[in-house]
């Protein structure tokens, strides 16, 4: 089968798979291979199929199909102006709420602005019409079909259908999609004939590839379905109370934690001491797999997290609060809203106030009902932070400053962590919470505007000691973040800056390699040597180095007037060692 071709089947396939029934085609050249799939579709009883030949009239006959049945129905076009001649009937669905889904063919990406013929700016051309749209670009065909040509199906639809966890918060309008589509010669299939992929990585043959659950009209939703080798793993929520009601709900049910250093104490508390660590441990995690893992909120920080939802065997499954869901690996198979996480207490993940997190009671006392396979991950847990603990990280490293970071600031201490390397060194060194409240700006993870970041969270919350944590170059990114004006209210905060003078994340990724290091310098470790106390005179800030542990302690100890930055020197080439030697001490301490 052709790379298109295969395309074009899955396509049709998924959106059979996720409840569509009518299409509506215009003829094409681009568009050839869906015009294949959708024929075999339909000689297949999969669908209806309707041809029409012109553009304007076929995107009011699949609006009419949709206005009637309240499914959605898709409406295919090849590439250039029939993809505009649509427009009418998608403004039409945007104010009606109509599901409408429209595949438009697309040149490949390498003839965009070209002068190529029939090739024109197709992403974005129904403007602010559409609930939601997506660039595909054109298939190169390599062992195993990717899971995002399925996985962008399933999210068009759920975003046209209005459905929570996609397209909005609740009652969210449905409307038009646009999937635009990229296609490569050749265009018809080859001598064998196209057939419906028979495999979908185990999952049921008629079943989408993401199951999306829409936001329960009862306070309390649906329980999950009971899967006792059940891990959840809670990275940053945008409400605080669905990650302390998700470690509540984990509880009750005897199912393990790994979290990130985001959120409130009470959900690090929950977790597994060291659990991303242990996750580095890849054979003992091979013996010790989960059927279920249970995603809540944004995961963004580890690739151990990362490496765990991609492993073959593993169903995933994610708690959204609304917006796109978070699946970056499209290895999700089904999505559910927060409601699911309604506790046998009583408690609601979407409603009534959220557990204080000083007061906040430890799931962990409930653990003499956990499972012998529960078990195994917290003595595992336990085990590796007996371990770490025995092993001090040297001083200076990014990791012992991490670990002292989040073994020394008060419990209602409010911390900002910035991007890069000090936050990944404070989640694999610190066992447990690292602050009453850790906040970040993972949205888009950038070094940018940290500074700033910290001084308003730290105006926000007065009367708390506030601290930040980031490297030289996030520091250095927003030095202006410094200036606060004489008549402006000035923050009480900490600044800890792990200065290793460069791009020191570089060193723990492929571009740190040994072999690599002729390149490495120039374009990646990007040395300033920028003199940071000098920086501070210059803004009246007060400056501090601390060159040993007494000293930083003492820096932390001492509860934060106005701003003062605290440096501590690393040297870069530190890194890439010193998280090699911690993965090694993680997978001796798990052998079993």
């Amino acid at each position: 089968m052709t790379p298109s071709s295969a395309l074009a089947v899955v396509l049709v396939d998924e959106l059979v798979r996720n409840g569509v029934r009518d299409v509506v085609l215009c003829p094409g050249s681009r568009s050839a291979p869906l015009a294949y799939a959708v024929l075999d579709a339909e000689r297949s009883r999969r669908i209806r199929l309707h041809v029409r030949v012109d553009e304007r009239s076929a995107g009011f006959l699949a609006l009419g199909l949709a206005l009637a049945s309240g499914s959605p129905v898709a409406v295919v076009t090849t590439s250039g102006t029939a993809v505009a001649n649509l427009h009418p009937a998608v403004l039409e669905a945007h104010h009606a709420g109509v599901p409408l889904l429209v595949v438009s063919a697309d040149r490949p990406h390498e003839l965009r602005g070209t002068g190529a013929n029939q090739t024109t700016a197709q992403p974005g051309l129904f403007g602010s019409a559409v609930r939601w749209s997506a660039d595909l670009p054109a298939p190169v065909i390599r062992p195993g079909l990717p899971p995002f040509w399925r996985s962008t199906v399933c999210r068009a639809v759920a975003a046209a259908l209005g459905t929570v966890g996609t397209a909005g918060s609740p009652g969210a309008l449905p409307g038009p999609v646009h999937l635009n589509v990229s296609l490569r010669e050749p265009l018809v299939p080859d001598a064998v004939a196209s057939r419906w992929p028979d495999s979908l990585d185990g999952r049921p043959d008629d079943a989408p590839w993401v199951s999306v659950t829409a936001r329960a009209a009862q306070p309390a939703g649906p329980d999950l379905p009971a899967l006792e080798r059940t891990l959840v793993v809670v990275g940053r929520t945008r409400d605080p109370r669905v990650a302390e009601r998700a470690v509540a709900w984990a509880a009750e049910r005897g199912h393990p934690v790994v979290a990130e250093p985001f959120g409130p104490r009470s959900v690090r508390s929950a977790a597994l001491p060291h659990g991303p660590l242990v996750l580095t441990a890849t054979d003992w995690v091979e013996r010790h797999l989960p059927d279920r893992v249970l995603v809540v909120g944004r995961v963004t920080l580890s690739r151990a997290v990362a490496a765990l939802l991609r492993r073959p065997g593993v169903r995933v499954e994610v708690v959204s609060e609304g917006g796109p869901w978070p699946d970056p690996s499209h290895v999700a198979a089904a999505v559910h809203p927060p409601s699911v996480l309604a506790s046998a207490s009583g408690g609601v993940a979407d409603h009534g106030p959220a557990v204080p997190s000083s007061t906040a009671a430890d799931p962990r006392g409930s653990a003499s009902h956990l499972g012998a396979w529960a078990q195994g991950w917290r003595r595992a847990g336990q085990a590796l932070a007996d371990a770490v603990a025995a092993e001090p990280f040297p001083w200076p490293s990014g990791l012992a400053v991490g670990g002292a970071v989040a073994a020394s600031l008060p419990p209602d201490a409010l911390l900002v962590l910035g991007s890069s390397n000090p936050v990944r060194d404070l989640d694999l060194a610190a066992p447990g919470p690292v602050a009453g409240d850790a906040l970040a700006n993972r949205g888009l993870a950038g070094i940018d505007g940290m500074v700033s970041t910290a001084v308003g969270a730290a105006l926000a919350a007065p009367g708390r000691p506030a601290y930040a944590l980031v490297g030289d170059l996030t520091f250095l990114h927003d030095a202006n973040g410094l200036l606060v004006g004489p008549d402006e209210p000035t923050p009480d905060l900490t600044v800890v800056v792990v200065n290793d003078d460069g791009g020191g994340i570089f060193t723990t990724l492929e571009p740190g390699a040994p072999e690599r290091a002729a390149d490495f310098e120039r374009v990646f470790g990007t040395p300033t040597g920028t003199d940071l106390a000098a920086l501070c005179r210059a803004h009246g800030i007060r400056h501090d180095r601390a060159d040993d542990r007494d000293e930083f302690a003492a820096a932390l100890a001492a509860r934060p007037a106005g701003i003062r930055v605290v440096e501590v020197r690393v040297d870069r080439a530190s890194h890439r060692r010193a998280h090699a030697e911690l993965r090694a001490l993680a997978a001796r301490t798990l052998l079993d």
